[in-house]
């Protein structure tokens, strides 16, 4: 074996002797490091760090329970085995040593033969800890490499989805954008209160925002001389174009069911397609939810998609501005909209004017 492969061991001992035995007994199979003193075997450690220490315990000015502390603390050296030389053969000696990470204790005056072996065989542990910490990391590596080709291939999968519903309606992709961005910053000022911040975790708010855009995935399902109806619609026609927020919830509950329950971004897109046409007062639709039984999402996403609606032109109305929206929808509040929502939507009013100029339709 080359010197380049043999592995090093650093020998930490006071006394002359003993280093000189050690090294002539281990340097045809080791690269040998000494140090005479506790600080200086730190500065060798520190400076390249060893395969393995033998360790002394009985030293002036600093002990070896001293300087297995500072090896352990140092992140450079803190996985590095070390084995205690001592004269100690008291258990509580030993106990202290083990309880400061020593691997093993060889006692002085110590066998060349059980010096080497147990030498070897901690170079060998250390040696598959070393591997199976390798192959964690690849795993880890491995894994989320794989979850971001997954969110990749769920990010596309959602803008066909909502790239179908756009092409089948009115609403254009900047309608999409503006909304997903009300959502966001309305959730992010929510998390602040009291209500609801234990929910709106960061995590839970990025979910909710890539949810947004599938709010009106139902309206794939509607005949198109009802969905692009320039005017109003019927009674019958209307109690048709309703239905699209139940069809939505069940096209997205069938994609979660496929990919599992525990995808939270599905979760919340199948609340907001299904309840965001829903009213604080219960006057909404399809199930005449009142208050909080209203999933928050689906609350977020009504005060989006309205403020929009009112900012947008129409075949059938032309947009209004920021104050009259603003104006009316306070007229919707306690009734159509979250009271402590509101709230959120004043405080944010400008934010929402500059949104509506800078991602407005062409």
């Amino acid at each position: 074996m080359n010197d380049d492969q043999r592995k090093t061991i650093l020998v930490i001992d006071d006394t002359p002797s003993n280093l000189s035995l050690i090294n002539h007994l281990l340097r045809d199979q080791y690269r040998v490091k000494l140090a005479n003193s506790g600080a200086r075997g730190l500065e060798l450690a520190f400076d390249s760090p060893p395969d393995l220490v033998l360790l002394d315990i009985m030293m002036p000015e600093m002990d070896g329970y001293e300087v297995i502390q500072q090896l352990k603390a140092n992140p450079l050296t803190a996985h590095m085995p070390v084995i205690f030389l001592t004269a100690k053969i008291e258990a509580a000696d030993e106990e202290r040593g083990f309880q400061l990470g020593a691997v093993d204790f060889i006692h002085k005056p110590f066998s060349p033969s059980i010096m080497l072996a147990r030498i070897g065989a901690h170079l060998q542990v250390r040696a598959w800890q070393s591997f199976l910490e390798d192959k964690s990391a690849w795993l880890q590596a491995e894994v989320e490499r794989r979850v971001n080709e997954v969110l990749k291939l769920q990010a596309g999968a959602i803008r066909v989805m909502v790239s179908l519903a756009e092409f089948r309606d009115e609403c254009t992709g900047n309608h999409i954008r503006r909304t997903q961005t009300y959502v966001r910053r309305l959730a992010e000022h929510l998390s602040r209160q009291a209500r609801d911040q234990a929910f709106l975790t960061p995590e839970t708010i990025d979910s909710i925002a890539k949810a947004s855009p599938l709010h009106d995935i139902g309206k794939i399902a509607i005949p198109d001389n009802i969905l692009l109806k320039p005017g109003k619609h019927t009674p019958e026609e209307f109690e048709i174009m309703k239905t699209h927020a139940i069809k939505g919830e069940g096209m997205l509950q069938r994609t979660r069911q496929e990919l599992g329950d525990d995808n939270l971004m599905l979760l919340y897109a199948s609340q907001i397609a299904r309840s965001h046409h829903e009213r604080w007062d219960g006057g909404g639709y399809p199930d005449a939810l009142v208050g909080e039984a209203i999933p928050l999402p689906a609350r977020l996403m009504a005060v989006a998609d309205v403020y929009d609606a009112l900012r947008s032109r129409r075949p059938y109305k032309a947009a209004f501005s920021h104050e009259e929206a603003v104006a009316i929808m306070l007229e919707g509040c306690g009734r159509h909209f979250d009271p402590l929502l509101m709230d959120a939507f004043l405080a944010l009013q400008d934010e929402f004017a500059s949104i509506a100029i800078k991602l407005a339709d062409e």
